[in-house]
């Protein structure tokens, strides 16, 4: 499926703005306390660490194999967001690189605190991440792999990566102390959770699954007093045999309370089951 013109004027500005809070996380937080990141940005960093090379160089050439690997797997136009996105990391890496030497910036740097650089690194690297992910670009390294992993085997994406981190993060424990080390993990774990979040997005609503003998009386009611779709299931009892209805029906946060009490108002004894649901699309919540 080929991506339109106005379909990549909304996207990419999106891609490069997370590959900039990326960029900005690495240089700011990370980097000035040397602690490490995974992938092959952990490689760049380490390259860094030991032969003073800039990671806007290094992370460009190391990601230019894995191109291939996407472009074989995820298609010319997933391809095609990932050379973007990891051009535009390195472009941002560049110039970070230039506001610090030039003073304009001067990173976070700590020896007694770690815990509140970790912190915000996880926090800046997850958000950039997670809005590079979710507009369809990757900066390269595992983060193709994780994409990869996501199209064939339906895995996590956060999950893929927090492994293939680990694995990383664990060699450079040859050339960084422990401690450091162990601070990694933590901001390799904050990225991680805050890069599904983003993912499945930030809407959070409330599904219902309410299992009732009064299936039609209660959908009719939410219909009519909450103007939210309802679809019914037919059940069964399995120790009493008696015929059920499955009312199944998903409102926003506020809604929760109001939909209680319209379900408790038509049956008192109905079994109501509330699940946390994400990214909801159709009517009367998000439109693609």
């Amino acid at each position: 499926m080929k991506t339109s013109a106005s379909q990549l004027l909304r996207t990419l500005p999106l891609v490069a703005l997370g590959t900039a809070i990326y960029a900005f996380g690495l240089h700011y937080f990370l980097i000035p306390n040397q602690l490490m990141e995974g992938g092959v940005t952990g490689i760049a960093i380490l390259l860094n660490y030991a032969l003073g090379w800039p990671l806007s160089i290094s992370t460009l050439v190391l990601n230019i194999p894995l191109f291939f690997v996407g472009w074989r797997v995820l298609g010319r136009s997933h391809t095609g967001y990932t050379v973007f996105g990891t051009v535009s990391l390195s472009v941002f890496l560049a110039l970070m690189e230039k506001l610090i030497h030039l003073g304009w910036i001067v990173p976070f740097r700590t020896s007694n605190d770690y815990i509140l650089a970790v912190l915000y690194a996880g926090v800046t690297l997850g958000a950039g991440l997670g809005i590079v992910f979710r507009f369809g670009g990757t900066t390269g390294g595992v983060d193709i792999l994780a994409r990869i992993a996501a199209k064939l085997k339906g895995w996590s994406m956060g999950q893929v990566i927090l492994s293939l981190d680990i694995i990383i993060i664990g060699v450079s424990l040859l050339y960084i102390p422990k401690e450091k080390v162990l601070y990694t993990l933590v901001a390799v774990f904050i990225a991680s959770k805050l890069i599904d979040f983003i993912q499945e997005g930030a809407y959070s609503a409330k599904a219902f699954s309410i299992i009732t003998e009064f299936g039609e009386e209660v959908g009719q009611v939410i219909t009519q007093d909450l103007e939210r779709g309802v679809t019914l299931f037919p059940a069964k009892g399995a120790y009493s045999g008696k015929p059920k209805q499955v009312v199944y029906c998903v409102v926003a946060r506020h809604e929760i309370r109001r939909m209680k009490t319209i379900v408790r108002s038509v049956d008192p004894l109905a079994f109501i089951i509330i699940s946390d649901v994400h990214d909801v699309l159709g009517e009367g919540f998000k439109q693609e």
